[in-house]
C-alpha cells in the first residue's frame, strides 16, 4: 500500500488527541508506550519549551513500538505514528482532501499558552467529530476543557486522567467539570481504554 493509499484508508478511521502539562511527558511516555504500533495517529500538545520539544520527541521515538515525531505543517497523519507540537506553534488538525493532515499556526498564545491543548481539541472537533477520541492528561491550568467539551458534543470519545495517578488534577478536573469527558482513567490503563474504544469504533 502507497503512503497515498495508507492516507485515505485511514481518513475515515479514528484519531487519538491528547494534551497535558505539568507532569505530562511522563505520563505521555507511559501512555505511548503501551500503545501498539499499529494505534491510530495521535496529535499531542505538551506545554514544553521549543527547545525541548523535538529531543522529547526523539526520546519517545525511541522508547515506543509507534513512531513519534515533532510535528511540522501540511505531514498526513498515518496510523502508528504521534506528533508532537513543537514548542514554538499550536498544532492543528485540518484535511487535506480526504486526508488528515497536521497544521501549525503562529497565531498569539491561548489560554497563555503556545501551543494550546484547547485549540487542538476545537480542530478535532471541527475536523474530524465523531472520529476523535480525546484524553487529556495531568497539568495545570484549564487549557483543554472547553475544547474537549467541543470534541464531545461533535461526537468525540473522551478519557481523563484519575486525580490519583495525576502529578496535577487541573486539566483533567476542569474538564470533567465542563462535562467534557466519558471516562476517568489511571494512567496505567489509558492505553488499554483508549484502544478498546478505537476497536470497538470497527
Amino acid at each position: 500500500m502507497t503512503l497515498a493509499e495508507a492516507c485515505l484508508t485511514f481518513s475515515s478511521g479514528k484519531l487519538i488527541i491528547v494534551g497535558a502539562s505539568t507532569g505530562g511527558t511522563e505520563a505521555i511516555k507511559e501512555f505511548l508506550k503501551a500503545l501498539p504500533a499499529d494505534a491510530p495517529g495521535l496529535l499531542i500538545v505538551q506545554h514544553m519549551p521549543e527547545t525541548f520539544t523535538r529531543s522529547f520527541a526523539a526520546r519517545l521515538d525511541g522508547l515506543c513500538s509507534i513512531s513519534v515525531e515533532e510535528a511540522q505543517h501540511g505531514t498526513p497523519i498515518l496510523p502508528g505514528h504521534a506528533y508532537i507540537a513543537p514548542g514554538h506553534s499550536h498544532l492543528l488538525l485540518d484535511k487535506s482532501g480526504a486526508t488528515y493532515v497536521t497544521a501549525l499556526s503562529k497565531n498569539p498564545p491561548f489560554n497563555r499558552h503556545r501551543p494550546s491543548v484547547d485549540l487542538l481539541f476545537q480542530s478535532a472537533a471541527r475536523v474530524a467529530g465523531k472520529h476523535a477520541i480525546g484524553v487529556i492528561l495531568t497539568g495545570m491550568g484549564k487549557d483543554g476543557a472547553a475544547g474537549m467539551l467541543e470534541m464531545k458534543q461533535a461526537g468525540a470519545y473522551n478519557f481523563a486522567q484519575d486525580e490519583h495517578t495525576s502529578i496535577v488534577f487541573g486539566m483533567p478536573k476542569e474538564a470533567i467539570a465542563l462535562g467534557g469527558v466519558d471516562e476517568i482513567v489511571p494512567i496505567q490503563k489509558m492505553a488499554q481504554r483508549v484502544m478498546l474504544q478505537c476497536a470497538s469504533f470497527e
